[in-house]
């Protein structure tokens, strides 16, 4: 064990114990990534109007080594979400990249968080309101001072073949499909606002109750709505180029086939400053 005498990173503790986290290693190693992962927090993500909404999220937390450091502090990620109520916007996500890289005293830093994110609809003939949940996954990192993140959604849809509608005399199967979109944003981009421009893309969008009228509305949207699912992603990827917001994005769409034993997926990736 390498004493404090020894080395300039180890730190006087409070308790008069070794800090042997603080200590020197010379194996000359650096690690890119240390940190915690899986810890759920209660946070307050803020809506479009400036109301919030509650949710619980899942964290995962990490920051580079440099190579003589021994090993990070755990406890500080811990204190730091503790600290203070975790409001989530792209500019508290931000902070809170920049605040974990200064209190942990590294370079570079990363945030995954996961978490369900509801909105209220409203059906489409009854008007009965339900809450509807999506995925949310928020991601960013923090190297010398520069900031990326990207924000990741997953939208449940109504997809409905148009082959199928083509070649059968009467109805045309049809499927609940995933479109999981990640953007990076120049500009503030509101969660509400972009899981409505993905759903009108598909078929038809889902809700969480309907009552008769509604299904029937529903089943007639999305028949005369047919869509493969590469005309999903390249409808969602035409909305977003006309987004002068979105700087980078992919779209994935995942269709659960009714009729077969697999599904069916696209995928499309732009860079727009390429």
């Amino acid at each position: 064990m390498t004493s404090k005498q020894n080395s300039p990173h180890a730190k006087p503790a409070n308790d008069g114990m070794e800090d042997v986290q603080g200590s020197l290693d010379t194996r000359q190693i650096p690690i890119n990534r240390v940190g915690i992962k899986d810890i759920q927090h209660p946070i307050v993500v803020v809506n479009k109007d400036g109301t919030t909404s509650a949710s619980i999220a899942t964290f995962s937390m990490s920051v580079s080594l440099p190579h003589d450091q021994k090993g990070t502090h755990m406890s500080r990620f811990i204190e730091m979400l503790n600290s203070k109520e975790t409001r989530i916007s792209a500019k508290g996500f931000h902070s809170m990249l920049s605040d974990m890289v200064k209190k942990l005293e590294a370079e570079s830093g990363y945030i995954e968080m996961q978490f369900p994110y509801f909105i209220e609809k409203t059906a489409p003939v009854s008007g009965v309101k339900s809450l509807m949940d999506y995925q949310v996954n928020l991601v960013g990192q923090i190297e010398q001072g520069h900031i990326d993140s990207t924000l990741e959604v997953t939208i449940p849809v109504k997809s409905l073949c148009p082959c199928s509608k083509k070649i059968s005399e009467y109805g045309a199967h049809n499927q609940r499909s995933h479109i999981t979109v990640g953007v990076n944003c120049g500009s503030k981009l509101w969660l509400d606002e972009l899981i409505q421009s993905v759903e009108a893309q598909a078929s038809a969008e889902l809700f969480a109750i309907l009552k008769r009228p509604d299904e029937k509305y529903i089943t007639e949207r999305a028949y005369n709505n047919p869509k493969f699912v590469e005309d999903v992603v390249r409808d969602v990827a035409h909305e977003f180029d006309q987004n002068d917001r979105i700087l980078r994005y992919y779209v994935h769409a995942e269709n659960f086939e009714s009729i077969h034993n697999h599904s069916a997926f696209a995928v499309i990736e732009h860079d727009k400053s390429l």
